[in-house]
């Protein structure tokens, strides 16, 4: 019998219920949505009519999470400024290739020390660097920093993440999946994928004018439908080009935040960002299986203590040459260290690839750990900040003490006999 209703019904109850106890403790839903759809699932009971392993709506409840992350970049590029992303230029650049390398940097050498292979050590460096724009996106609208001066830099590196991703993706692809791979298709790859960006931004700014006419819509039904069909249509074009789709939804909310419309687009947006978004982590957890992941758990935490040291490093550079103060520059590194869909992505390659079977376990709690603990880091960077500045300051007194008590015996060892 045909229980689809009832399953979307109960996948609507359980997410409600997560996300009533994070409100509960003033939490993050992002942990307790992933946790949630992870411990049913595939491998959950089916208790008389309630199939708690969604077999049936599994496809429908991950489109619906596709949506959801449209819904998420879009808005939060309604909430920007592409003149001020533009202007951001520099910054974008130096931040992005700051914080890419150090984390690519990193995996690369984590995953060679692990013993792998060069395929799975390839595969392993590009999970361990990609943030995870859904849910950088949801710890800015949680904790109310869309406006926030660091924010127009944690969406530039968030871009210029994706062009790292489809230049490593056209590369990583031939290794693993031909054995081979061609320089100029890499590059054309990347070029393409950057064109589109700027492109796209350059001419929202330019088209400004014919924007807000077009827009000039006086029926509510038909501005819906307009808006939508804007929506989908660039970020699937950009998907085709190997852009990722949520950059594409991103891209499209900067220029359109642009117009004179975009209060009326925000409120618009907001109940769908809502709903489907909850419905992108529920389904997130779904794709996880809870019983594959004892074996990778040591890995995976060691795999997350490296990344937690390498984003606040280079967090903590970027903010430095950015002239930020430290809170700023931790809200950047614990806002990016969130892994997501770009990390699953890389890592089915691996499992298309017949690669080391460890990897996909290892992904799926990878993943889930930062997936919780990056919000969690996000909320409490001023007690971080301030712990990191007693703690400067407490070594800063100590060190003119030890230098006081060397010269105290220098000169009695100076004193004569």
């Amino acid at each position: 019998m045909d229980h689809l209703v009832l399953e979307i019904g109960l996948a609507l109850g359980l997410i409600a219920i997560a996300m009533v106890v994070a409100n509960r403790f003033g939490l993050s839903t992002v942990p307790f949505l992933i946790v949630i759809g992870m411990v049913v699932g595939p491998h959950a009971p089916t208790i008389w009519k309630f199939d708690f392993r969604f077999v049936e709506t599994e496809a429908l409840i991950s489109f619906m999470g596709r949506m959801g992350v449209l819904f998420l970049l879009f808005y939060l590029g309604l909430e920007s400024n592409v003149s001020r992303l533009l202007k951001a230029g520099r910054s974008i650049v130096i931040g992005g290739s700051t914080y890419i390398s150090i984390n690519f940097l990193a995996g690369l050498t984590f995953a060679f020390l692990a013993g792998f292979e060069l395929k799975e050590t390839l595969v392993v460096a590009g999970i361990t660097t990609i943030s995870s724009s859904a849910i950088v996106a949801k710890i800015l609208f949680d904790y109310r920093r869309t406006a926030n001066p660091e924010t127009e830099l944690i969406l530039g590196i968030t871009m210029f993440e994706d062009v790292f991703l489809a230049v490593y993706l056209s590369l990583i692809s031939g290794i693993v999946l031909s054995g081979a791979t061609s320089f100029g298709g890499v590059a054309a790859s990347g070029g393409i994928a950057l064109a589109f960006i700027v492109g796209l931004l350059v001419a929202g700014r330019w088209a400004k004018g014919l924007l807000d006419r077009l827009f000039s819509i006086a029926s509510s039904e038909v501005f819906v439908v307009v808006v939508f069909a804007c929506l989908f249509l660039l970020a699937g074009l950009g998907e085709t080009i190997h852009v990722a789709e949520s950059i594409g939804a991103l891209l499209l909310g900067l220029v359109l935040g642009e117009t004179t419309h975009s209060q009326r687009m925000e409120n618009l947006v907001v109940p769908f960002r809502d709903f489907f978004g909850a419905l992108f982590f529920f389904s997130f957890g779904l794709s996880i299986d809870p019983f594959s992941l004892g074996g990778a758990a040591w890995f995976a935490i060691a795999a997350s203590v490296l990344s937690l040291i390498g984003v606040t490093i280079a967090a903590m550079i970027v903010g430095r040459r950015m002239d930020l103060p430290i809170v700023p520059s931790l809200n950047i590194g614990f806002t990016l260290l969130a892994r997501g869909e770009f990390s699953i992505i890389i890592a089915s390659l691996a499992l298309a690839g017949a690669l080391s079977p460890s990897i996909q376990p290892f992904a799926a709690l990878y993943v889930l750990i930062l997936a919780s603990i990056s919000p969690l880091l996000a909320k409490e960077s001023d007690r971080i900040a301030a712990l990191f500045e007693r703690i400067k300051s407490q070594f800063a007194r100590s060190v003119p003490d030890e230098v006081e008590a060397v010269e105290a015996l220098d000169a009695e060892s100076d004193e004569p006999l």
